[in-house]
């Protein structure tokens, strides 16, 4: 088989994407209970990669290769409103029970037990958290770590994306008492409640207790389709310390297949923190899964100018080749 037959054979093969980043949204509904976990049929190099997500499920990706609000984007100071966290409601429930957390092929999530997000006279409903590693959005042209996507949609369908960057914490506050506490569950849900009492305000350098505690069971799904439950989850933590900045708010799209538009997206300004060693995990299981930056939201999509230079190009070597 040659290789442009290899390439339509995989890109026909490929079928419906599924166990994108609006896992358990209307967009993709989650699996009924027995049913088993999705795994992404896309993914971030290669043939499946995102130059070809539009391929891989046609018409349906059609707008990851013409759409001109892609995400993600360089956050630069032109690209969004900045507005305070006083403009924005977010409520997270606690898990005392844990949750479950679910290997997708494509990611690691979280699927969360209530919470609220109100804004512009709307609320939202709290789906899912999951990570991307790096960070999709730059920094003002810098790249995080990671970057962790909480996704709520509201009665009417629309999506809303709260975006976190994550750093690797290198100072020397060890967090020992969190190791400590990750050998029972009961002791660890009481040692956030305690840990929180007094967490660091945003931008310190101390590993964040909930990412601690997530992370210190990722290598239990190492295999996409597979869940584990995680030890007790106190969600106030990360809930006050994105109260305690601000948001960069911009309508975009989802940042995996079918890349829909309209999201509304919101970067905290506030950052948060997880040890070498919890990043490491998290590395071999997640690898690489961050889409590359699209252009800035109103300009033609990349992809488009990309195959128009294509063209361009090949039109011009056969006409070199033709003298």
């Amino acid at each position: 088989m040659g290789k442009l037959s290899q390439i339509l054979f995989l890109t026909a093969s490929a079928g419906r994407v599924f166990a994108s980043c609006a896992y358990g949204t209307h967009l993709m509904p989650r699996a009924e209970e027995g049913e088993a976990i999705p795994v992404a049929t896309f993914g971030y190099t290669g043939i499946t990669g995102p130059h070809n997500w539009a391929a891989l499920d046609s018409p349906a990706n059609n707008v990851c290769a013409t759409g001109t609000t892609q995400s993600p984007i360089d956050m630069v100071d032109s690209v969004f409103d900045l507005i305070d966290a006083s403009a924005l409601s977010i409520e997270v429930n606690d898990m005392p029970d844990g949750a479950d957390f679910e290997n997708l092929g494509s990611t690691v999530e979280v699927i969360t037990q209530g919470g609220t997000l109100s804004f512009d006279n709307k609320t939202f409903e709290l789906q899912q958290f999951h990570f991307h590693l790096p960070s999709e959005h730059l920094d003002n042209g810098t790249s995080q770590a990671m970057e962790m996507h909480m996704v709520w949609q509201s009665a009417e369908g629309e999506i809303a994306v709260i975006g976190a960057y994550i750093n690797i914490a290198t100072g020397a506050v060890a967090s020992a008492s969190i190791k400590r506490g990750l050998n029972t569950r009961s002791r660890l849900f009481q040692r956030q409640a305690e840990a929180n009492e007094t967490a660091p305000v945003a931008g310190t350098d101390t590993p964040t207790v909930l990412l601690e505690t997530i992370f210190s069971v990722v290598d239990q799904i190492s295999t996409p389709g597979t869940k584990v439950k995680t030890p007790p989850l106190v969600m106030s933590e990360v809930v006050d310390l994105l109260k305690a900045g601000q948001f960069q708010a911009y309508s975009g799209s989802l940042t995996t297949p079918p890349c829909s538009e309209g999201v509304n997206w919101r970067v905290s300004t506030s950052k948060l923190s997880i040890s070498p060693s919890s990043f490491i995990k998290a590395r071999d299981v997640i690898g690489f899964n961050s889409r590359f930056p699209q252009n800035t939201p109103g300009q033609p999509n990349i992809l488009m100018i990309s195959a128009l230079g294509a063209a361009a190009a090949a039109v011009s070597a056969v006409g070199a080749g033709a003298a």
